[in-house]
């Protein structure tokens, strides 16, 4: 627990203080956000806002998870590819971000390039995962033998490359309100942050080995979102970015196939899937039924933005909306562990 909280408070420290320098910097260098044209009239004020924040968070986590790591813990091959993951989708985003503030258009890496690096940050996670650690192929909802069908290792590469890359986009459809995706993803690495130490304490039932230092990462995610948000709040000083977006979605989505509740993200996170379904649902009827709109825009918080909320009054709801999601996840994997008496299974 010790280490938890080391980590929780150092990665939330060093993104606080971080995302501060980051503000400095970037302005001092001019280096903004440019805004969609296509977006809501009230965001135009926005430009400018310094982006790539999302650097402090991946910082911050680094550093939480290796300094809490030094207090009689043990680095795992598990944790440590997942902190991987969350390096190479945060570099990706980086990259896209940098192209937009250089060409200041709001066009960084275009969709292949972006797919690509993506697809090769998901690979390589799979690929690690199965040849240097005791990862289970079974689909799971929150447990291995929930609902315990093998996939075998190929077809485990391709759900995890395909959980990865649409966690990824989910947040970063998310990331258009201050504070949005920051405030969601804290709810969801706190969650994991249970889950993870739930399976440390009862590792006969859960059979997964390295559960504590999984618990670590996402308490360090956690932590990191938290500092990052208190300068990411409406009206925001600084935006993650891509940088940030796809590091977080690339973390949940990790730390789900690490910790064998790979069916339980979409209910823990489900603010992200409200957000990507919207967009699905919007270019669909857009397509198919002659431009007829489902939303006045999406992602849906665009919907209700332009129906006259004010920003502040959709952040808050939607975050409503996430730590219900997440309380919901939580208690259907509380629920299954008292109905499969894991605590009478013990230690």
């Amino acid at each position: 627990m010790i280490r938890l909280l080391i980590a929780a408070a150092v990665a939330m420290s060093s993104s606080l203080i971080g995302t501060k320098i980051l503000i400095r910097w970037l302005s001092r260098l001019r280096i903004g956000q440019p805004i969609r044209d296509d977006g809501p009239e009230g965001h135009a004020t926005k430009a400018g806002t310094p982006t790539m924040g999302g650097l402090a968070v991946v910082i911050g986590a680094v550093l939480g998870y290796v300094l809490s790591d030094l207090y009689h813990g043990i680095y795992t091959r598990t944790g440590i590819f997942v902190m991987l993951a969350i390096i190479g989708g945060g570099t990706v985003g980086l990259i896209d971000d940098w192209i937009k503030v250089v060409r200041e258009r709001n066009l960084g890496l275009n969709k292949r390039a972006k797919l690509l690096g993506l697809l090769l940050v998901a690979v390589g996670f799979s690929v690690l995962m199965l040849g240097f650690t005791s990862a289970h192929t079974e689909l799971s909802f929150t447990r291995i033998a929930q609902p315990g069908i093998d996939l075998g290792d190929t077809l485990w590469t391709v759900w995890a490359v395909l959980l990865i890359i649409g966690s990824s986009n989910a947040v970063n459809l998310t990331d258009g309100l201050d504070g949005l995706a920051a405030g969601a993803g804290t709810f969801c690495f706190a969650a994991f942050t249970f889950i993870a130490f739930w399976q440390f304490r009862y590792p006969l039932a859960y059979e997964v080995p390295h559960a504590l230092d999984l618990a670590v990462v996402a308490a360090s995610m956690a932590g990191a979102c938290l500092g990052f948000l208190w300068w990411n709040a409406a009206p925001a000083q600084i935006f993650m970015g891509d940088t940030g977006s796809l590091a977080i979605g690339t973390g949940l989505a990790g730390l789900a196939l690490a910790t064998n509740t790979h069916l339980l993200l979409p209910i823990v996170a489900g603010l992200f899937v409200m957000e990507t379904v919207s967009v699905i649902l919007q270019i669909g009827a857009f397509r198919f039924f002659g431009g007829r709109r489902v939303f006045r825009m999406a992602p849906i918080h665009h919907h209700f933005e332009l129906g006259g909320w004010p920003e502040t009054t959709v952040i808050v709801r939607f975050w409503i909306i996430s730590g219900l999601c997440t309380a919901v996840g939580l208690g259907l994997f509380y629920a299954d562990s008292i109905a499969a008496g894991v605590t009478e299974l013990g230690r």
